[in-house]
């Protein structure tokens, strides 16, 4: 038993059950053990690979196109350039690298990155400690200024609330403990479930998931742009309509039982982007692959492929393929771009 597995069993065995929510949230962040205040979770040596370790031409393009949202809505300046959970700060660093010679881009970009983890705020300052980024704990902290944002595998690791409908109706599904250790219950049934499309659509028998938080992130950064303009970019893994359960757990590169490894383990769940995109005052929503082609991913992959031989070649087209094939990250993850009501399409989606 883990640390903090101890800890959530006192607690449960004291004021009853979690739900899947709170587990979460302590989890990833408890102050002691969470498995975000603990350690340096991407790449080879921790549990997981974002898109932009994975290869350049990711932060490129999307840099990219923020920078010709940035121009489509008139160049304001100064306008706030954030990112939300930026890891390691390489997302960030590979966009400002492809921005550089847009005229007025960095002399009118304000860096503000939204992070709650210490020990990733100290790995951002050292990548990106020439463009002086200022932190935010919270995205709400974020200036009162046209808002220019992304937002890689951010909402996939916001807690979630699961549901069971069956023909009693809806229950919650809770974490407590049989026999000492963790394990999964369900709650009394509910006079009330969240008001969304996957409630209200919902089959019997059905578990729908629901993340309050994520519908708060993309709330408030949507009602920055419609006040100030700009545009955000969410990226992450998920679809049009919540559905089974997507709760899990990765610990050392390889799947884990979600309850196993309390903070020891990365916990995420499927993005439900249907309830997300009717927070923006406009939006379009793609696949990744579809986005990164429409982008020119295909002509850039080309152009770097030139200066490569042997394994740099391999690895540099299995990156390729990792991002846009159907079968791996293309179509799984997708593109949420939200902007203001009558604001220009976009980039990646016109």
């Amino acid at each position: 038993m883990t640390p903090l597995a101890r800890i959530l069993a006192d607690r449960i065995r004291e004021a009853g059950p979690l739900t899947v929510a709170d587990y979460m949230a302590d989890c990833l962040l408890h102050p002691v053990h969470g498995y975000y205040t603990t350690r340096d979770p991407f790449g080879a040596g921790g549990d997981f690979t974002t898109a932009p370790e994975i290869s350049q031409m990711f932060g490129e393009l999307f840099g990219l196109a923020i920078a010709q949202a940035w121009i489509d809505r008139g160049a304001p300046s100064p306008f706030t350039l954030a990112e939300l959970g930026p890891g390691r700060g390489t997302l960030m660093a590979d966009i400002l690298r492809a921005t550089r010679g847009v005229p007025g881009f960095h002399a009118a970009a304000r860096l503000t990155l939204v992070e709650a983890s210490p020990r990733l705020r100290q790995l951002q300052g050292e990548t990106l400690a020439a463009f002086r980024p200022v932190w935010a704990d919270r995205i709400e902290a974020l200036p009162e200024a046209p808002l220019f944002l992304i937002a890689n595998e951010f909402l996939d690791a916001l807690p979630i609330r699961q549901f069971q409908r069956g023909p009693q109706g809806w229950q919650e599904r809770l974490i407590g403990l049989r026999d000492d250790a963790l394990t999964f219950g369900l709650s009394a049934f509910l006079t009330q479930v969240p008001d969304t499309p996957a409630f209200r659509h919902a089959p019997d028998p059905a578990l729908v998931e629901d993340s309050l938080p994520a519908r708060l992130a993309v709330a408030a950064v949507s009602a920055r742009i419609a006040r100030h303009g700009g545009v955000a970019y969410w990226i992450d893994y998920g679809g049009w309509r919540s559905g089974g359960d997507t709760l899990q757990a990765l610990r050392q590169h390889k799947p884990d039982d979600p309850l196993a490894h309390p903070g020891e383990a990365d916990l995420t769940a499927h993005v439900d982007f249907e309830p997300l995109a009717a927070l923006a005052q406009a939006f379009a929503y793609d696949t990744q692959g579809a986005v990164l082609s429409r982008l020119g991913i295909d002509a850039r992959a080309e152009r770097l492929a030139r200066n490569l031989t042997g394994a740099a070649l391999e690895s540099h087209r299995a990156a390729h393929r990792r991002l846009t094939d159907p079968s791996e990250m293309g179509s799984l993850f997708k593109v949420l771009a939200a902007t203001s009501a009558g604001a220009p399409m976009p980039p990646g989606f016109a």
